[in-house]
């Protein structure tokens, strides 16, 4: 449950803007600006949506900083009335559509803040998805990096360890000697350097960002749709929330509605069918031997070759040879700074990287169906990096963010 999830996080007391006022545009605005998004996704070439806590809440799973948010009420000593367990839930409209858009070729990439699972459990492919602050229904090897799938939600966070033994093969045949851990950072974790590598070069990539049921206060995920426009003449950006994000001025169209209503209103303009959401195509309840969710290697060096191409070598859609990008995918040796109370240095604050060795690799494997049964790692390479930082920005409407 989020409560839980909000009460295992180490304290924190700057957790953002909380409690701000929701606004509805009228039926009329509403049907407009979806027709408007389903144009443009069908104009688009490469459309990357960034989801948060907003695109749960109709599963039962309170958002962290809506009126009725789990840190709202804390602030007044309160706890929601309603607070679905992550076992219980299951994936909304919201999520179904999505599966649907990128099954269709409409939607190429999910960013996602969440940590409930319901982007996995409503089968999107891992190879189009990135979770940068975890997965409660994920196990991680704290040797080998191995992900995979658990049957229910585990009961810890802050990559605490699991107890159990890590299921993977060695390419000597030999057993990996790891541990399990959960996947769900705490506030001075680095973020997963692949989920947020992919995440990086999709965004850069993108010619449109849709923002669902996020206020854009976490970075380096807030910051990400952005990257749209930095990298491309022709870039938009399309938010939609109940409340003001720390983005808005710099969006193309805001649409202030329930995400469920616009996903639907999308999809029925774009002819995509949106399905239900069915137990049998759930990966966590799928019975036999544990399901890998581990990104593959390649992927990441795919999408940066991807990225290069298009916004490093003089494209009209990006800047040629800057250091900015340059350096770009340099996800091990990045920090991000989390500032300390009446400190503007931003103290840095280290994080724990895991060695990998060669001989730690999973076996290759030559199946290239990529759905998430059979999606598996074929180089491990790297650990965390990035972190959540927490920062001022004077020009957006929502101030002192959880960054």
């Amino acid at each position: 449950m989020s409560c839980n999830y909000a009460e295992g996080l180490s304290p924190y007391h700057d957790k953002g803007k909380l409690g701000l006022a929701e606004k509805f545009d009228s039926r009329e605005e509403v049907n407009a600006k979806i027709q408007k998004l389903a144009k443009w996704i069908s104009e688009s070439k490469h459309v990357v949506v960034h989801t948060g806590a907003g695109i749960s809440t109709s599963a039962g799973i309170p958002d962290f900083r809506g009126p009725k948010g789990v840190w709202t009420l804390e602030a007044k000593g309160e706890k929601p009335n309603i607070n679905v367990s992550f076992n219980d839930a299951v994936p909304t409209k919201t999520h179904m559509a999505l599966v649907a858009l990128v099954k269709a070729g409409k939607v190429h990439f999910v960013v996602s803040q969440n940590i409930d699972g319901l982007h996995l459990r409503s089968s999107l492919p891992r190879i189009n998805l990135a979770e940068l602050h975890g997965n409660m229904f994920i196990e991680q090897c704290n040797q080998c990096d191995s992900q995979y799938i658990r049957k229910s939600a585990t009961t810890t966070v802050g990559q605490k360890c699991l107890g159990t033994n890590c299921p993977n093969i060695r390419l000597n045949g030999r057993p990996c000697r790891g541990r399990m851990h959960d996947t769900i950072l705490d506030w001075e974790h680095n973020l997963p350097e692949k989920d947020l590598a992919l995440s990086d070069f999709h965004s850069c990539v993108a010619d449109l960002s849709i923002c669902l049921g996020t206020t854009l206060q976490i970075v380096p995920s807030g910051n990400l749709p952005l990257h749209t426009k930095k990298h491309g003449e022709c870039g938009r950006v399309v938010i939609c929330n109940l409340q003001p994000t720390k983005h808005d001025k710099k969006a193309d169209l805001i649409i202030n509605t329930y995400v469920d209503e616009v996903m639907e209103g999308v999809c029925k303009h774009l002819g995509v069918l949106i399905p239900e959401y069915t137990a049998s195509l759930d990966p966590s309840k799928q019975s036999g031997p544990p399901v890998p969710w581990t990104i593959l290697q390649s992927e990441v060096k795919r999408m940066r070759k991807v990225y290069e191409d298009l916004c490093c070598k003089g494209s009209k859609r990006g800047k040629k040879n800057t250091s900015e990008n340059k350096g770009r995918g340099d996800y091990k040796s990045t920090k991000l700074k989390k500032p300390e109370e009446n400190d503007k240095s931003n103290k840095v604050v280290d994080g724990t990287n895991v060695d990998v060795k060669s001989e730690d690799k999973l076996l290759p494997k030559t199946d290239t169906n990529m759905s998430t049964e059979e999606y598996q790692k074929i180089d491990v390479d790297g650990s965390p990096s990035k972190k959540i930082k927490v920062e001022k920005d004077e020009d957006s409407p929502v101030k002192d963010e959880i960054e």
